[in-house]
């Protein structure tokens, strides 16, 4: 008896994106654009180092303003955050899209990447890079709601604290793991546009 098979639609038609990962890919987006510019205005109220960042790209207008926009997109982050990574579990998703992750498999992909000859064929598929780039984020993200809890209610987490390095070290992880997101944003952004074609398939799913 034959067996039927459902053929395979044309590769700019099949689902790239689920729903459920572009809308927690669009909220985080929101909640990280709320939470960088009024933790930058928390952070011209007391600077941990010699410059301050203009008003012109912060949130808040004040302290007072900034730490309530701050704790707004704060549980934002962390609601949309822990949604997407059991998602990612509970699907399959991250060990599919996200391992393996081997050095020569990276050094290889950082070589075409240089070289401008890393594929972006299949969008379906991440390169190496991509997958180190992706994971990196979700631990700087998971650092930045630990450093952020620290700083927020520093007596009633002495554990996370001690493990921060005290308060005001916590401050300065806060700080860097800040940078990193800001950076990362800013390296997806110049990809979107270098493969805009991501753009249209975080917007439609495919």
């Amino acid at each position: 008896m034959a067996l039927h098979t459902t053929p395979l639609l044309p590769a700019g038609q099949q689902n790239i994106h689920a729903l459920w990962l572009r809308l927690a890919h669009w909220i985080n987006a929101l909640a990280i654009l709320i939470m960088v510019t009024s933790g930058w205005q928390i952070y011209n109220a007391s600077p941990l180092f010699d410059f301050e960042f203009s008003k012109t790209i912060t949130l808040g207008g004040w302290l007072g303003g900034a730490i309530q926009w701050h704790f707004a997109g704060m549980w934002l982050f962390g609601i949309n955050g822990l949604f997407y990574l059991l998602m990612n579990v509970a699907t399959g998703r991250l060990q599919k899209k996200f391992f393996p992750v081997t050095p020569r498999a990276l050094w290889d992909d950082l070589l075409a990447a240089v070289k401008g000859k890393l594929a972006h064929n299949d969008l379906r598929h991440y390169n190496t890079v991509q997958r180190v780039a992706y994971l990196f984020v979700m631990a700087d993200g998971v650092l930045l709601v630990v450093s952020g809890l620290v700083v927020w209610k520093s007596v009633q987490f002495p554990l996370l604290r001690t493990l921060m390095g005290g308060f005001d070290a916590a401050r300065y992880v806060h700080f860097f793991a800040m940078s990193a997101m800001v950076g990362f944003v800013a390296v997806h952004l110049i990809m979107v546009m270098l493969v805009p074609r991501t753009l249209l398939a975080m917007l439609r799913g495919r």
